[in-house]
């Protein structure tokens, strides 16, 4: 039951009661697995390896797309502290001994001269001296505190990741001149960063510091925005026995919604195409050149492939004879990989359904053990199949079948999109309209000593997406190289030598 002070808090932030109710019906009924068909691969069609000629074709078809004068946008979630990337840190921290024990711990202080940040950190404490007499919890508590670096609370956006002649840089910069090399049209640069609230003031800072330099380097007009995910995407926490969970003032807990939250802020930006990649998967100078060859290609394919769905959209339109319609039901089922339900009819009305919708193109890298979400032939909520991002928590454990799909799986998902988000008549699609409901998650938290359960949204590039039209590309390994610890930077795809 719903108090004043509840219905202030929903107001507050723009949720409704009845939003409210759903959310607490998810919890109650949970959210279904989902059907698979198969693991996408490259030998079942679900997922593409172009040959050498078609890399240089769909290279060729971006670079006529970017001269044609269209709103071409790079797309960064950047929202986060950077904590657990030190996770290791503050449990050094936190150890009964002083000197460096664990294989993390000593891998961190041999090598500390080749993180980014050493100088930095550096100018505060003498970190040889410190490091020499054994007070290296000095060293680990300066780079991580407030009255230091204050690397345990600031976002990996805007810690010093890369080593340069000229300074060193952040992943924001990084993201600057990535999209100086793929992403410009008509000499402008557009970039979106999402962040959270509380550092907002800190990335407008730093861009305002750093735009004149990457500007005059590249020759290019940027313009970047901001934005921090919606309270109206909050969710509301439960109890075990999924009642509404109180703070001890009696007010209600809300959590934010999860990245699938981020589907609002995408849904706001103005742009033809976007490029989506998260904040922390850059390289250096050294190694950019893979990451502006895929990013080509797979923009150069999807504006490829989103052309020929928008003539047939428009032949659909004039009216086609039964030829006609069985070579656009082959594209929507061979290039698009959405195959129809037994005994679907396939008629004209069916693919102007499947093709009028928000295409992306989306890089997969050869799954070699990495944590995260993977690509699937999956089946839809109308009896479709169609290619999906899922994650674990979204496939039946207890189905053997499903799990040696799964384990069995060639490529996994490292986030590198490309979307085409407007319709053939050049309108914005509503991308909130194309999110399926049913593939959220519930995870168990805490708050204050007590149990909770959360809610998040379905994710940016899951369930957020699953009504979208879908190609899986594989791009190389060199193109992922997300930081997940401190120790990251160390990797050889971090250094600048």
């Amino acid at each position: 039951m719903m108090n004043d002070k509840d219905k202030a808090q929903l107001a507050q932030r723009g949720i409704s009661e009845a939003q409210i109710e759903a959310q607490i019906e998810s919890f109650r009924k949970g959210f279904p697995f989902l059907r698979l068909q198969a693991a996408a691969s490259i030998e079942n069609g679900g997922i593409l390896a172009p040959t050498e000629d078609e890399k240089q074709t769909f290279s060729k078809a971006w670079d006529l797309y970017k001269a044609s004068g269209r709103k071409i946008v790079k797309f960064v979630p950047a929202s986060g502290a950077a904590s657990r990337m030190f996770k290791n840190m503050f449990a050094f921290l936190d150890a009964p001994y002083q000197k460096p024990q664990t294989d993390f711990e000593k891998t961190f202080f041999e090598n500390i001269r080749e993180f980014a940040f050493f100088d930095s950190l550096n100018e505060r404490v003498d970190v040889d001296a410190l490091i020499k007499a054994g007070d290296c919890k000095k060293v680990d508590a300066t780079m991580l505190n407030a009255d230091g670096l204050n690397y345990g609370k600031l976002p990996k956006g805007m810690l010093l990741f890369h080593s340069y002649e000229d300074g060193a840089r952040t992943p924001m910069e990084e993201h600057l001149v990535e999209g100086a090399l793929y992403a410009q049209s008509g000499g402008e640069v557009n970039i979106h960063f999402t962040v959270s609230a509380e550092h907002l003031d800190l990335f407008k800072a730093k861009v305002a510091e750093k735009v004149k330099f990457f500007t005059q380097r590249f020759g290019v007009k940027y313009n970047i925005s901001f934005s921090v995910q919606k309270p109206s995407t909050d969710t509301v926490a439960v109890t075990i026995d999924n009642e509404l969970f109180r703070d001890d003032d009696g007010s209600l807990v809300f959590r934010p919604g999860g990245h699938g939250a981020l589907i609002e802020n995408l849904n706001d930006i103005d742009a033809d195409i976007v490029f989506i990649k998260n904040i922390d998967n850059v390289v250096p100078d050294r190694l950019k050149d893979a990451t502006v060859e895929y990013k080509q290609l797979l923009a150069g394919m999807l504006v490829t492939l989103q052309r020929q769905a928008f003539q047939y959209l428009e032949t659909l339109d004039r009216g086609v004879d039964a030829e006609g319609l069985k070579e656009i039901a082959d594209f929507v089922e061979n290039q698009l990989c959405l195959r129809p339900a037994d005994g679907q009819v396939v008629d004209a009305d069916y693919l102007k359904k499947k093709l009028n919708r928000p295409m992306r193109v989306c890089g997969m890298v050869k799954n070699i053990g990495e944590p995260g979400g993977g690509p699937f032939l999956t089946y839809n909520n109308d009896g479709t199949v169609s290619l999906q991002i899922l994650e674990s928590s979204q496939i039946d454990k207890s189905n053997e079948e499903y799990m040696r799909m799964f384990n069995g799986g060639t490529h996994f998902n490292p986030v590198d999109l490309v979307c085409a988000i407007k319709d053939y008549k050049g309108h914005a699609f509503h991308l909130p309209d194309f999110v399926d409901a049913t593939t959220g998650f519930i995870s168990s938290k805490s708050k204050n000593g007590k149990e909770l359960r959360a809610l998040e949204l379905p994710g940016l590039w899951n369930g957020a997406m699953s009504d979208w039209n879908t190609i899986f590309v594989e791009v190389p390994l060199i193109t992922f190289n997300p930081v997940k610890t401190v120790n990251d930077l160390l990797r050889h795809e971090h250094q600048t030598k």
